[in-house]
């Protein structure tokens, strides 16, 4: 499955050396992060809970740690990536922010590729790859739409209401893409000449866009829960990617997230900042196109 390699990629696109990197080629991106989340934690109201947590925090590539320790009593950082948590922690310079802070390994989308792989690996493939690309993407949809998606995850480790500040922190298209792309993976080990019909396949695709419209809302719904009454959210997410051969003025993007999204986050928060920016994540070699990201950042409450 794709997540089981998230520690061995993150150590290529995470941490104090792609902080440095990013402050040279994409400072935006890293001002505009900090600045949404300490925002947030400037807004959170007195008598509110001081417990901040971060969803999805790797190595805090992009999150202000130590400013988020020195203004609260515990930093909850929630990942699989425990190698990258404990690398941004073992970063802070104070042994007392270094105290305030609490790694959490777990699987924030509360194991949504585990149950579609259990789902995959129950359907006699071989069969429907003689049948021709429809059956092999009507059972593809099959999978994904049955696919159980815990709304909200209920994850060990966080009780309800338990935070005054909770972030997600570019941790949402991963949650769909990850067990998307195991699908499509298992699909080219299998045929790799079917898996270009993917796009003709109306009803693969229409699965595959109810199945991440599900499971945003179940993170939606985590984020809310897991907040105290009165505290905020800070959601940061890509929308699209895009590609370029030079400059990124001229360049093709890739949507990456549902047109519903904004609606989505409307249904459950009040919007109290939107922010948009783009960065770069690489940039273009002899051969190799260079790539990055749109993202739209939020401050709400519930």
């Amino acid at each position: 499955m794709r997540i089981d390699t998230l520690t061995y990629n993150n150590i290529h696109t995470q941490g104090a050396r792609r902080r440095d990197w990013l402050r040279q080629h994409s400072p935006q991106h890293l001002e505009q992060s900090a600045a949404l989340m300490l925002h947030a934690l400037q807004l959170r109201p007195p008598g509110t809970s001081p417990s901040t947590l971060v969803l999805g925090a790797g190595a805090c590539t992009e999150v202000p740690l130590a400013d988020l320790a020195r203004n609260s009593d515990e930093v909850v950082l929630a990942d699989l990536d425990l190698a990258s948590m404990q690398q941004a922690r073992d970063d802070l310079s104070s042994p007392l922010l270094h105290r305030r802070v609490r790694l959490l390994q777990c699987d924030i989308s509360g194991g949504v590729s585990d149950n579609l792989d259990r789902l995959i690996k129950q359907q006699p493939w071989e069969k429907f790859v003689s049948q021709g690309a429809k059956a092999v993407f009507d059972v593809a949809a099959q999978c994904l739409d049955q696919c159980p998606i815990p709304d909200p995850p209920e994850i060990t480790g966080l009780g309800a209401g338990e935070f005054g500040i909770v972030i997600s922190s570019l941790i949402l298209t991963q949650l769909f893409s990850y067990p998307l792309l195991d699908m499509l993976d298992h699909i080219q080990r299998l045929a790799p000449t079917i898996l270009e019909e993917q796009e003709r396949h109306r009803r693969y695709q229409d699965v595959a866009q109810s199945f991440r419209v599900r499971v945003i809302q179940a993170h939606l719904h985590l984020v809310r829960e897991l907040l105290d009454t009165g505290g905020l959210a800070c959601l940061l997410t890509d929308i699209r990617g895009f590609v370029f051969e030079r400059d990124i003025e001229h360049r093709r993007t890739i949507p990456l997230v549902p047109r519903a999204l904004p609606d989505l986050v409307c249904e459950n928060f009040s919007v109290l900042q939107e922010a948009h920016w783009q960065w770069v994540s690489d940039l273009p070699e002899k051969g190799k196109l260079g790539r990055g990201y749109e993202v739209v950042g939020y401050v709400l409450n519930s």
